[in-house]
């Protein structure tokens, strides 16, 4: 049987982060790990208080259970013990791992996918003045393609100083719930002039009935608006991609079928994470291997990633050393 192991870590950012909820200079993450015999799996979620999760929330409801999980239980079993996001996530990929080192499987094969293979990632350019923005643009501006976190006052400017500073950047566009109602379709439509191909959550998941039907050239994309399998009806005729982050669907087993069924229903995948290291974007880059879109660059925004870690050459990122994950 198991034995679970619950720490948490803090990981600063190089420099800060800022998006339009507010700013933050460390990632904080929970790490589980099961060790049984001489195997040992690991997952990492990170408690977000977009959805009232905390630290030591996420630390107590993982203890809540510790007696079940170390009786030994499956994947199939973690959605009746842990309610969906960051503990759900961390244990369902620990589980994961568990089951690739006990049977010398990876977990790519384990779940019925390819072999995966090396994927470009977007560049997060953090919210900050147009000028700041435009300048971190420039200085990113070899990167194939850039995110911009935007939703507050002078969006209009940082889009219009950004195309400038990185002409030939791909762009796509995080607001973070930070439009409204009355201004999204003229946002939308700027972002189409400077050529931005995604716009994710602009506007709150509780007030997004103006996106039913309103007219664009630019894919919007859910954020905080989706979750799991169980809300994918509200969200047609909204929006045209979602963006599936483990800390969200509760896990790499949810976030699998999430991705299908939203891929049947028409909608374009993006895939993305919170800021975390390695450890956390391993499982993630699975869900890559058929996104439109992909957002795993929280290492680049740390000071330090975990070792052994996830290479990155420049945006490329390459599958994960077993040692890691899976």
């Amino acid at each position: 049987m198991p034995t679970l192991e619950v720490a948490t870590e803090s990981w600063p950012i190089s420099g800060g982060f800022t998006i339009s909820r507010g700013s933050k200079t460390s990632a904080e993450v929970v790490v589980v790990t099961l060790r049984e015999g001489p195997h040992v799996g690991r997952g990492e979620c990170v408690p977000y208080p977009r959805y009232e999760e905390t630290v030591p929330h996420v630390v107590a409801a993982l203890e809540a259970v510790r007696p079940a999980i170390e009786k030994g239980i499956r994947r199939g079993d973690v959605p009746g013990l842990l309610t969906p996001h960051a503990a759900r996530n961390a244990l369902d990929c620990a589980l994961w791992d568990l089951e690739a080192k006990h049977s010398g499987t990876p977990v790519w094969k384990l779940a019925g996918l390819d072999p995966p293979r090396p994927l470009v990632t977007a560049y997060t350019l953090s919210l900050d003045s147009p000028e700041a923005m435009a300048h971190a643009a420039a200085q990113a501006s070899s990167r194939p393609l850039l995110k911009l976190k935007l939703g507050r006052d002078g969006d209009a400017g940082r889009l219009r100083l950004v195309r400038k500073a990185a002409p030939k950047s791909r762009l796509i566009v995080d607001a973070n719930e930070g439009w409204t109602a009355g201004n999204v379709a003229g946002m939308l439509a700027l972002c189409a002039e400077v050529g931005v191909e995604l716009v994710e959550q602009p506007l709150p998941a509780a007030n997004d009935d103006a996106l039913d039907g309103l007219a664009r050239e630019v894919i919007v994309c859910a954020d905080e608006s989706a979750h799991d399998r169980r809300g994918l009806d509200r969200l047609i005729g909204k929006y045209d991609a979602l963006n599936i982050k483990l800390d969200k669907t509760g896990g790499l087993t949810e976030a699998l079928a999430l991705a299908k069924e939203a891929q049947n229903r028409g909608f374009r995948i993006m895939v993305g994470s919170m800021l975390a290291t390695s450890l956390a974007m391993a499982p993630a880059m699975l869900l890559g291997q058929f996104a439109d879109v992909v957002d795993l660059d929280g290492p680049l925004l740390l000071r330090d990633d975990r070792q052994p870690g996830i290479a990155y050459s420049g945006s490329t990122m390459w599958p994960p050393p077993p040692e890691l994950w899976g």
